[in-house]
């Protein structure tokens, strides 16, 4: 079913579309303009995700997003996608030092950044923090599996829920984090069965990034499908290949410069002499 670009994406209508079974599809943004063309194409939800340290910042991983930084790209992507669901993406340390400074962060990402919810990456631990964020009336996405936020830890990005043990303690983490007021899950990097076990045991709308078909929604990063990146992992694959298209359109550019082929000057000296010229 095409998605009315005119009303409004809510909580609610995520939830319909995972009650109905309907496969939603979930990119990232981080400024008006491309908000704007991925709303009118129909994308019911958009994450301003911390990835915007590598993508916008050129920095060499997702744990360099500041604060206020991410908080303006979510306003921006707002403004470019305002009946679309903008979910933030809270960044590394700005929500695990103390409970109440996280929920302070959490509230400026719904007041300053015009956000719909935010995202947390979390395990079981954090069931606290996320009760006190939904008794303050902030909607959490719990993002479980592969934490990129941890990559240091971890000694670079891994894939979780591998073993055993491991996908029995995310699907536990899932089930405590939705009974302490999560309301949707964000899966990433596990094997398709630990995802199924996920959907299966909870009731709110679940996310795969690279877990698998099982989930309601799936979500990339969008310059990893349009082919502007060296390098996309596995689960996203490029659906077109606007890097070349944009070098090619600079090339163009760069010799119609130096041909001085630059179309009709449309600004012209004006005859004083002649008040209405």
């Amino acid at each position: 079913m095409a998605q009315d670009t005119q009303t409004p994406v809510t909580l609610r209508t995520i939830q319909q579309f995972t009650t109905s079974g309907e496969r939603f599809a979930c990119l990232t943004a981080y400024d008006a303009t491309t908000a704007r063309h991925l709303e009118q194409a129909g994308i019911p939800l958009l994450l301003v995700g911390d990835t915007a340290a590598e993508m916008v910042l050129g920095l060499p991983g997702t744990i360099h997003a500041p604060l206020d930084f991410l908080l303006t790209l979510t306003a921006a992507v707002k403004r470019g996608a305002p009946n679309t669901f903008v979910m933030g993406d809270m960044p590394f340390l700005s929500y695990q030092c103390d409970e109440a400074e996280g929920i302070r962060n959490a509230g400026r990402f719904l007041t300053e950044g015009m956000a719909d919810a935010v995202k947390l990456e979390v395990d079981g631990t954090f069931t606290g923090l996320v009760s006190q964020m939904n008794r303050a009336g902030i909607p959490v996405c719990a993002h479980i599996g592969s934490r990129p936020q941890r990559a240091k830890q971890q000694g670079g990005y891994r894939a979780a829920g591998r073993t055993t043990t491991d996908a029995a303690r995310i699907v536990e983490d899932a089930v405590r984090l939705e009974d302490a007021g999560a309301c949707m899950l964000l899966i990433e990097a596990t094997p398709a069965e630990v995802a199924e076990q996920v959907v299966e045991r909870t009731d709110v709308p679940v996310i795969g990034c690279g877990a698998g078909p099982a989930c309601h929604g799936q979500i990339v990063v969008t310059q990893d499908i349009l082919g502007l990146t060296d390098w996309q992992p596995a689960f996203a694959r490029p659906v077109t290949d606007l890097g070349s298209a944009l070098q090619a359109g600079a090339i163009r550019w760069k010799s119609n410069v130096a041909t001085a082929d630059l179309g009709e000057h449309p600004y012209h000296m004006i005859d004083e002499s002649r008040p209405n010229s």
